[in-house]
């Protein structure tokens, strides 16, 4: 798909990955996008960053854990700018650490990273559906893919993100519906402030930028899964090889890394 004159809106858009796709969907001439984030007035500004023409930016303030707003946010865009042709399902969060995390962190990491993701499906696909398709990329994470050193729950609402994308693309796949699941390692952006040491750079930390690149590309080839860190593609050959050398390879490094 190419994203010039579509109707696009992404969640997590006032800051990080979020502003880096909106600045580049605009370049790239989508037709209108609308940047929603729980920080509205940091997408106001991101809204004022963009002057390219005839490219429309609209700003909304949003809790993606609410579903009735996720509802109204797309009810609302198809009510006044037109049908949606891409959802990026971007606003994700890490919190917490090992088991003896409260239910509290859980549902919130969970709510974040997974089910806001599903809300949008929910309401989306079968509107996709009656109109010919529609395009969906959900931001995951490399660590939904492999793991996450530290985090039980980080890695366990990533994975999450990755299978209800998995399924997506294969139930819906025939019926118009594209999916693409973005799962990057290290971004410099808030989220990896002063974790520019830690096991997800040990690949190389980009910038927004250089993932809004890889975007680009995933979604002109529609792709399902966009790989910023190529590299990443070789760490799941070698996991689906060989599980328990890999498991056995991952221990190694959590040693390495909690150790310090």
């Amino acid at each position: 798909m190419l994203i010039k004159e579509k109707i696009v809106v992404v969640t997590g858009g006032a800051s990080g990955i979020g502003r880096a796709l909106v600045h580049r969907f605009a370049a790239e001439g989508a037709a209108h996008i609308v940047v929603a984030d729980q920080n509205e007035a940091g997408a106001s500004d991101v809204v004022r960053e963009i002057n390219v023409k005839d490219v429309g930016v609209t700003a909304v303030g949003i809790n993606v854990t609410d579903e009735t707003q996720i509802i109204n946010l797309i009810e609302h865009t198809e009510r006044t700018v037109g049908p949606i042709d891409l959802f990026c399902s971007n606003a994700g969060i890490a919190i917490g650490n090992g088991l003896e995390e409260p239910n509290e962190v859980w549902d919130l990491i969970m709510d974040v990273n997974f089910k806001s993701h599903l809300y949008a499906a929910r309401c989306l696909v079968p509107k996709m559906i009656s109109r010919g398709g529609g395009y969906l990329l959900n931001t995951a994470s490399a660590a939904g893919l492999l793991s996450q050193i530290g985090s039980v729950t980080y890695a366990v609402s990533k994975h999450a993100a990755v299978a209800l994308a998995e399924w997506l693309a294969i139930t819906h796949g025939t019926q118009g519906i594209k999916v693409s699941v973005l799962c990057p390692q290290a971004v410099r952006t808030a989220m990896t402030e002063g974790n520019e040491a830690g096991v997800a750079s040990v690949d190389g930390m980009i910038e927004p930028e250089e993932l809004a690149d890889a975007v680009i590309s995933g979604i002109e080839q529609e792709d399902f899964l966009i790989l910023p860190h190529e590299t990443v593609r070789e760490y799941i050959r070698r996991k689906t090889s060989d599980y328990d050398r890999w498991i056995t390879g991952m221990q190694k490094l959590n040693e390495l890394y909690t150790a310090n």
